[in-house]
C-alpha cells in the first residue's frame, strides 16, 4: 500500500475517495492548516503531543480508513522524519505506557476471575459430593452412624427441657424484687 511517504500515502486515499479537504475541516473542525501540514509530512506545524494523534483519527475516520493501521504508520513516519520533538516523544513513550499497565491490570483481573471460577467450582464439587454421599448414605442406612445427629438433637432437648424447669423453680422460690 505504501506508494510515497505517510502523507503521500494520506492524500492519495483521500482523493480517491473524493473527499474534499474542506469536507473533512468541516467535519472535524480540525483547521485546514494542520491538515495540509498532515498531507505533505510536515509534522512540525502540527499541534503536537496528543492533539496530533485526535488529528489522525478524526481524519482517518473522515475518510473511512483502518484507524489502528494509519496511526502506526504516523507514528513510524514521524519518529523517522526527525521532527519529533522531546515532548512529543515523552508522549509517545507515556501512552505506550499507560497501553502496558491496561493490558496488564487487564491480565490480572482475567486471572482473578479465573481463580475464583476455580475455588467456586471446587466448592460446588465438594457440596455436591457431600450431599450425594449423604443422600446414599441415608438410603443405606449407614449416615446416622457415622453422624449420630439424631441422638445429638434429642439430648440437647432433654438438657434444655431440664434447664427450662430448674429456671422456672428458681424463678417461683425466687421473686423478682423491683
Amino acid at each position: 500500500m505504501s506508494m510515497g511517504s505517510f502523507g503521500d500515502d494520506l492524500r492519495m486515499e483521500r482523493l480517491s475517495r473524493g473527499i474534499a479537504l474542506e469536507q473533512i475541516t468541516e467535519i472535524t473542525k480540525v483547521s485546514p492548516r494542520h491538515l495540509l501540514a498532515l498531507e505533505s509530512n510536515q509534522f512540525r506545524a502540527l499541534p503536537g503531543g496528543i492533539l496530533n494523534k485526535g488529528i489522525i483519527r478524526a481524519y482517518v475516520k473522515v475518510v473511512g480508513l483502518d484507524e489502528g493501521d494509519w496511526m502506526t504508520r504516523f507514528q513510524r513516519a514521524y519518529v523517522a522524519s526527525g521532527q519529533m520533538l522531546d515532548d512529543d516523544q515523552n508522549w509517545i513513550e507515556f501512552a505506550a505506557n499507560v497501553g502496558r499497565a491496561r493490558a496488564r491490570n487487564h491480565e490480572m483481573r482475567l486471572l482473578r476471575l479465573k481463580w475464583m471460577g476455580a475455588v467456586a467450582l471446587v466448592m460446588v464439587v465438594a457440596c455436591a459430593g457431600f450431599l450425594a454421599i449423604r443422600y446414599f448414605g441415608y438410603r443405606s442406612g449407614w449416615w446416622p452412624s457415622i453422624l449420630p445427629l439424631h441422638a445429638s438433637i434429642l439430648s440437647l432437648r432433654t438438657w434444655l427441657s431440664s434447664l427450662s424447669t430448674e429456671m422456672a423453680g428458681f424463678l417461683a422460690n425466687h421473686p423478682a424484687q423491683g
